[in-house]
């Protein structure tokens, strides 16, 4: 019977490595859930310089910027979503005024008959 096995991208590898190497290769793999041997293949792959440690791209201090980015963004979306609302209620509007001036029209149509 196959297991599942999940695949990790090098930058998810590279964080993994750093991290052991700050508290330790178990508690890591604990952390993140992993097995063990896998984090052990990692670092290992990281001390034959298989695995580059620039690959992880998350350092504290760009984490920062980052949490910038997000809080950017999310105004964004919010901006975004108080534009949409506006433009759903002038289409809302625009439609109703044009059942109201089709209908006029046929009124002044048959009228004129």
């Amino acid at each position: 019977m196959a297991r599942n096995q999940r695949t990790y991208d090098n930058e998810y590898k590279a964080q993994a490595v750093k991290l052991a190497q700050e508290i330790g290769g178990a508690k890591a793999a604990k952390e993140l859930g992993i097995p063990d041997g896998t984090i052990y293949c990692w670092i290992k792959a990281f001390k034959e310089g298989r695995l580059s440690a620039s690959e992880a791209s998350h350092t504290p201090k760009n984490a920062l910027s980052l949490n910038d980015e997000l809080i950017e963004l999310r105004k964004r979306v919010k901006e975004q979503n108080k534009e949409i609302r506006r433009l759903k209620e002038e289409n809302e509007f625009l439609e109703e005024a044009s059942v109201f001036f089709a209908a006029s029209r046929r009124k002044s149509a048959k009228n004129r008959d």
